[in-house]
């Protein structure tokens, strides 16, 4: 309700930032998702600074006219704003990426634009009600209502979400930021030596970030499909008689995967979400099999029996995985 005395300069000074905002992030997140890929894209990086933007504009523009009780509207204002700018440099990500997709493709420019207002409709379309799905099941982490432990983490949300509640509060930590601007230059610094001093060493400064403040049940598994890539495309340019065309079977097998642990995902939260209604009797667990003694009880190495399961599923797939795309290669792409 404090809000509304500053209606008209809240509304058009967020309207102005959302449009140089969002044209400079834009512009940089688009280019590095043409370049390299929107996973490779500094949106994250980007986001930090618009959301500690947005939060000091408000802090020096209307804070000091406003009760202390209007703190949480101005932090739910900054996260709101920042969010628009996300959104369209997420677009940007993935309209650059299309358009290079295309180019390479030949496809024509009239039917890469209807590909791409397609695109957007239907993110438009199914975006919102997986994400209410999953907030259903689940909740997020730091949101009202979300149950610890069973939540949903969101690093990244939650990171944005403390930046803007820390400086609209006056007390975040700047030597933190602080700190991190110093470790950024001095990764960007390491990465440059490492470019004109070797031929294939270089230190990437947006993972640095990202490994620092994003959780190792997060990141752990890049890190292993990296290993394991690496592996199979050596031994493709050893042992296979076409090895970027069995790369290239490794690449769709490993996006096979990356879908289909999402699709699996978003199956699971319906079974979840709507287990009542299904008629399950364990609704946090609707497919669970076993106890949850099973799942939580301390075994081998201080991990659960169902850990060890797990990991050694996931290891036998992964090797069946691999063997059928190595005889795959040598058979069909022999050539």
């Amino acid at each position: 309700m404090e809000l509304r005395d500053h209606l008209w300069l809240l509304v058009g000074g967020g309207v102005v930032f959302i449009v140089l905002m969002s044209f400079f992030v834009s512009a940089v997140c688009g280019y590095m998702a043409g370049l390299i890929g929107s996973s490779n894209s500094p949106l994250s990086g980007i986001g930090i600074i618009v959301v500690i933007g947005a939060a000091l504009l408000l802090v020096f523009g209307v804070r000091s006219s406003l009760p202390t009780s209007s703190q949480t509207a101005l932090v739910a204002f900054a996260l709101f704003v920042t969010s628009i700018v996300f959104t369209v440099a997420a677009i940007a990500n993935n309209n650059l990426q299309d358009l290079k997709t295309g180019q390479l493709v030949d496809a024509t420019p009239a039917k890469q634009q209807w590909a791409l207002v397609i695109g957007v409709l239907a993110g438009a379309a199914i975006i919102p009600p997986i994400l209410d799905l999953l907030n259903r099941a689940y909740g997020f982490t730091g949101a009202p209502g979300a149950i610890p432990g069973h939540a949903l983490a969101a690093p990244q949300a939650g990171l944005i979400s403390a930046l803007a509640r820390g400086v609209i509060t006056g007390d975040i930590d700047w030597s933190l930021i602080r700190y991190g601007a110093w470790i950024g230059v001095a990764a960007i610094v390491v990465d440059l030596v490492l470019r004109r001093s070797t031929k294939s060493v270089h230190l990437a400064p947006l993972a640095v970030g990202l490994g620092i403040y994003l959780p190792t049940q997060s990141t752990l598994m890049v890190v292993v499909g990296a290993v394991v890539g690496w592996w199979f495309d050596r031994n493709a340019d050893r042992k296979s008689k076409n090895p970027e065309s069995t790369k290239q079977l490794g690449v769709l097998l490993a996006s096979g995967m990356i879908v289909g642990e999402g699709l699996v995902g978003i199956l699971v939260a319906a079974l979840v979400g709507f287990s009542e209604q299904l008629g399950f009797s364990n609704h946090d667990f609707p497919l669970s099999l076993v106890s949850d003694d099973f799942a939580n009880t301390p075994w081998i190495g201080g991990f659960a029996p169902s850990v060890w399961v797990g990991g050694i599923a996931f290891v036998v797939a992964i090797t069946a995985m691999y063997a059928w795309i190595t005889r795959l290669s040598r058979t069909a792409l022999s050539g």
